[in-house]
């Protein structure tokens, strides 16, 4: 196992995790009524694109990660999640912009594809809102050195946090048609 990284402070970080949370989730709520009329020269969209692109690395990064702990391979582990944390905040910043710049892309499809877009795109909503604090917790609680509540919490985790960013890719590809 690897040797915490932090000094174990469950107040602090509970505080510290649903306000980070919950600032993030607001601020995704107002921004996505805003939008931003301005010529960049280029098309917006390519937000949208880089998003899904970075949805489906963290989508390999954490199916890599899962692969590595099964083996026992904790610092390659540890490392493949860093780096899923560091591109879903870039995601995020991606997301936002794409966001104030494009504003809303209504889905063209008809018959029974429509149905499975909206399906998968209300469980990708309302997973992305409450997935943040698990991956905080989680890795708080590994970076405490609480391995065992780290595993417990994980199995929750995981297989959100990856059908999450699994759904945003399908999202974007039954949507880009649509991009004007």
């Amino acid at each position: 196992m690897l040797n915490p990284i932090l000094q174990k402070n469950d107040k602090t970080a509970r505080l510290l995790i649903f306000t980070v949370s919950f600032v993030i989730f607001f601020a995704i709520a107002i921004l996505s009524r805003v939008k931003i009329e301005v010529d960049l020269g280029f098309d917006v969209h390519v937000f949208a694109l880089i998003n899904a692109i970075i949805n489906s690395t963290v989508s390999v990064l954490l199916v890599a990660a899962y692969i590595a702990v099964r083996g026992k391979q904790y610092i390659a582990h540890r490392n493949l999640m860093y780096s899923a944390i560091l591109l879903s905040v870039l995601f995020l910043v991606s997301y936002i912009a794409h966001h104030l710049l494009a504003g809303d892309t209504k889905f063209g499809g008809e018959g029974a594809i429509r149905y499975v877009y909206f399906f998968i795109l209300i469980t990708h909503i309302i997973l992305a809102a409450i997935i943040l604090p698990f991956i905080l917790f989680t890795a708080y609680r590994a970076l405490t050195g609480e391995f065992e509540k780290h595993k417990k919490i994980s199995r929750y985790t995981f297989p959100l946090w990856l059908y999450v960013s699994v759904s945003g890719v399908l999202v974007y590809v039954m949507i880009s048609p649509y991009y004007t």
